[in-house]
């Protein structure tokens, strides 16, 4: 039974599973069907999608082209329009061209003309010029004939006459020239000179710009300089001047414009030598100590000056430039003597005149106050001084004779007038200029000596300290006008030939006298 039945069951599963297969092979076939029929809807809707897309391309492409054909219209029509302005514009300028063609033409047949009537006329001339010239011959001849003399004698005549007639005419164009000068320019001319030799004179430079300290040996040079020079740089930026060490022995010299620097500098020099211990603090402790007594002696000096003169209400800031007016010099002449010489004269001339003598000898003592500071500020002394004293609330008579006492502004009374006169009777005496009497009495005699070298001059005086040069002229020999030209020819001689302070005024004197005697 057993065989039987596994034979069977073995029957059964064959035909199970060729049933099976068969089962399986229907449902293929079917999926294969659904999957085809599924393949052509989906190509059927790709082609109605690729026709609508194809179609509205075209659409979009119809458009883009009717576009571009409006624009290319549209711009054909702009350069149609611009061909013909340009048309008009060239058919305007041949218009024109043809004008102005026309219009060259006619010139060119006037200047021919024109060039032909210019020959026309220096025929003419060459003709006219030729005639003239053999009627300058004929008349030249008869003139040698008339007159007996060559063309050579007359042409020396003729010039003799032009000179002499030239030198009268050069001397009033000269005394013409000057006369407008002086009337414009004297007094700025003499302020700038004055200015400029109270600042610059050669003379003085030396002696108002240096200060000597003597050494006790020469081994203090070494200590002043320092290792390196650290001693001397320091002394020289503390004190703001030049220290010059030289070869000169036991000597060292100190230089600056500043009188009241070049003071303090000398002051600590000398105390720094003294005590022989030389280092950059040490010197910083010296100047300063310097610069304090220096501060102490300009205060004292100014208090003590306005006291003598009776100013005890001066501002503290023109006591100080009183004070500053001590290291300060002028024509080698030192200021503070000056203005104190200058106010005494005032305070004389006013007594005489009736006027008030402490103002005179306020106006006096301040009147060079602006030199204690004209070398550290822009400007004139006078304009400086002027513009503190209004500052501090001096009066007007007062800033007016600080400012006018050269004569720079407009004065509203006496009193800047007894200044300049004092100035100059300060200033011209003998000694007030640091001459030597042999120099002096050089200058008087060259200047007499320049005078009387001049022809037609008959005696000479040299006055006034030499301010002034009298020269007597012959008047037989000189008239008015040679005798201008004589004087400004000495003055430029003197200018030339000679130094001197301020100027020198050249007085020509010519007298005519005419004696006769009754009998």
């Amino acid at each position: 039974m057993e065989p039987v039945t596994i034979g069977v069951g073995i029957a059964g599963l064959i035909v199970g599973g060729f049933a099976g297969m068969m089962s399986a092979r229907g449902n293929r076939d079917k999926l294969i069907a659904e999957a085809r029929q599924e393949a052509e809807r989906t190509k059927q809707r790709l082609l109605d999608e690729s026709r609508s897309e194809l179609a509205r391309m075209r659409a979009e492409e119809t458009e883009n082209l009717l576009k571009q054909r409006k624009d290319m219209e549209k711009e054909f029509k702009e350069s149609a329009e611009e061909i013909r302005n340009s048309e008009k514009r060239l058919q305007g300028r041949e218009n024109l061209l043809d004008k102005k063609l026309g219009q060259l033409e006619r010139k060119e047949q006037d200047l021919e003309r024109l060039e032909q009537r210019r020959k026309q006329a220096a025929e003419q001339a060459d003709k006219r010029a030729a005639e003239l010239e053999e009627m300058y011959k004929e008349e030249r001849h008869k003139l040698e004939k008339i007159s007996g003399l060559t063309p050579d004698q007359a042409k020396q005549m003729l010039m003799q006459r032009v000179e002499a007639d030239i030198a009268v005419e050069a001397n009033e164009l000269t005394i013409r020239a000057l006369n407008r000068a002086k009337e414009n320019v004297e007094n700025d001319a003499r302020k700038m000179i004055l200015n400029s030799i109270q600042r610059l004179a050669s003379e003085t430079v030396a002696e108002n710009t240096v200060a000597t300290i003597d050494l006790t040996n020469d081994d203090m040079k070494g200590r002043i300089i320092g290792r390196e020079g650290r001693n001397i740089r320091a002394f020289e930026k503390a004190t703001g001047v030049d220290v010059i060490v030289d070869d000169t022995p036991g000597v060292v010299v100190l230089s600056c414009f500043e009188p009241v620097r070049r003071e303090v500098a000398r002051l600590a020099m000398e105390k720094l030598v003294v005590d022989g211990r030389i280092h950059p603090t040490r010197i910083e402790e010296a100047v300063e100590k310097a610069k304090k007594e220096v501060e102490a002696q300009i205060e004292k000096t100014g208090r003590e000056v306005a006291i003598e003169y009776g100013c005890h209400d001066l501002h503290p800031r023109l006591r100080d430039l009183l004070g500053r007016l001590r290291y300060r010099t002028s024509y080698g002449q030192n200021v503070l003597n000056h203005v104190k010489e200058v106010a005494n004269i005032c305070s004389l001339l006013a007594a005489e005149l009736k006027l008030d003598i402490q103002l005179a000898k306020r106006c006096g003592l301040l009147h060079d106050c602006g030199k204690a500071l004209d070398q550290e500020m822009e400007g004139t002394h006078p304009q400086i001084g002027m513009d503190i004293a209004k500052e501090v609330g001096e009066r007007t008579e007062v800033w007016e004779a600080i400012g006018g006492h050269h004569g720079d502004i407009e004065i509203h009374s006496l009193y800047p007038i007894l200044v300049q006169v004092s100035d100059a009777i300060s200033a011209a005496r003998p000694g007030a200029r640091r001459e030597s009497l042999e120099k002096y009495i050089q200058r008087m005699k060259k200047l007499e000596e320049i005078a009387t070298q001049r022809q037609g001059v008959e005696k000479a005086f040299a006055i006034q300290a030499g301010r002034e040069v009298r020269v007597l002229a012959k008047a037989d020999e000189l008239d008015d006008k040679a005798c201008h030209a004589a004087a400004r020819a000495i003055a430029k001689q003197i200018e030339s030939e000679l130094s001197y302070p301020g100027e020198v005024k050249v007085t020509m004197i010519r007298e005519s006298r005419f004696i006769e005697y009754a009998r």
